[in-house]
């Protein structure tokens, strides 16, 4: 069985949009790209490293999707593992996917996430996707959620609520890592 491992940076007042650069995401108007480039440091960058070491297919929303589409495959030997994964993308949009090993969840995506789960292969990490993660999050779908907390604070943009989705219970925090804290929660925590 598969483990789904959420992976997500976040501002402190929750904002998860265009954390590396300012034209990554200007979605809805948003002009604070790039919030976590001042705050990355070497010591996240070897958590980072370690996270992305083992073997992983992703599993991402349509919007995720396609900015990394238009940027891993031209940077591959930044992130090799990103590439040579299967990109599982849940999206009620049909469209052609030619980044290789592109998978599309259509039907009931759920329904899709779950047989992904418990088949045989490597985890399935998520990064961004804040509507996936909501739709994940809801039906007890996520093993560990590893949100890196950067100290800052944005005020407008895309945002991830999980705290009331998890409680206080299963949370391992570990920090001091240039300021931002990285902490692991074991689910499955969701009710309903």
């Amino acid at each position: 069985m598969r483990k789904i491992i959420v992976l997500t940076f976040v501002t402190l007042d929750g904002v998860m949009q265009g954390p590396g650069g300012p034209e990554e995401d200007t979605s809805g108007g948003f002009t604070s790209g790039g919030w976590t480039v001042p705050l990355f440091d070497e010591s996240l960058g070897q958590i980072m490293a370690e996270q992305m070491s083992k073997p992983f297919d992703l599993l991402l929303g349509r919007k995720t999707y396609e900015l990394f589409a238009g940027y891993w495959p031209q940077h591959v030997e930044e992130g090799p593992g990103i590439n040579q994964a299967t990109k599982y993308v849940a999206s009620h949009l049909p469209r052609e996917y030619t980044w290789e090993r592109t998978v599309l969840l259509q039907a009931d995506v759920v329904d899709e996430i779950k047989k992904l789960k418990a088949q045989d292969g490597p985890d399935l990490q998520v990064h961004g996707s804040a509507n996936l993660i909501q739709t994940l999050l809801q039906h007890d779908l996520v093993d560990e959620l590893r949100l890196t907390v950067f100290p800052v604070a944005v005020g407008a943009g895309e945002r991830q609520r999980v705290a009331e989705a998890i409680g206080d219970d299963g949370v391992d925090a570990e920090g001091d890592h240039g300021g931002e804290v990285g902490g692991d929660v074991d689910g499955p925590h969701v009710d309903g």
